[in-house]
């Protein structure tokens, strides 16, 4: 018995894997740390990488699997870090060229629609905060 997901496909993909999963979120972050742009901002904000990893593995493998592994509040600690709409843009850029790396076509667009709507949702809040108010630029 499959589960078909609203992207259209089964939650059975091969590719679509908690080691795929991980070594996306590995492979990511590997990369932000070291971006000009999102480096200096994931490395003012986090002090326990292989903590942060876990939990971020464990937020898409909710989102993507639906193991319910993550129960936080994901939005919560963006809300205070210094982020722009280039920041978000990046962020979308090289998540989508990593998980392309990983993933086919159809998984890779199911991960970005997901990350689009989420990377909307925390401008939105990041500009509420401030006083501020955007319009979703990434998923509509």
């Amino acid at each position: 018995m499959t589960q078909t997901s609203e992207i259209g496909f089964t939650s059975f993909q091969p590719s679509l894997s908690e080691e795929n999963i991980a070594l996306l979120v590995q492979t990511f972050y590997g990369r932000a740390r070291e971006d000009d742009l999102l480096g200096p901002v994931f490395n003012g904000a986090v002090t326990d990488w292989d903590h942060h990893i876990a939990q971020i593995s464990d937020f898409w493998s909710s989102m993507m699997l639906k193991t319910g592994r993550y129960n936080g509040r994901p939005m919560r600690p963006h809300l205070v870090l210094p982020l722009t709409g280039e920041h978000f843009d990046r962020w979308l850029l090289l998540f989508e060229q990593t998980a392309r790396e990983i993933f086919p076509a159809e998984v890779t667009e199911a991960f970005m629609t997901r990350a689009r709507r989420i990377a909307d949702s925390f401008e939105m809040g990041v500009a509420s905060v401030r006083g501020e108010i955007v319009k979703p630029r990434h998923s509509v």
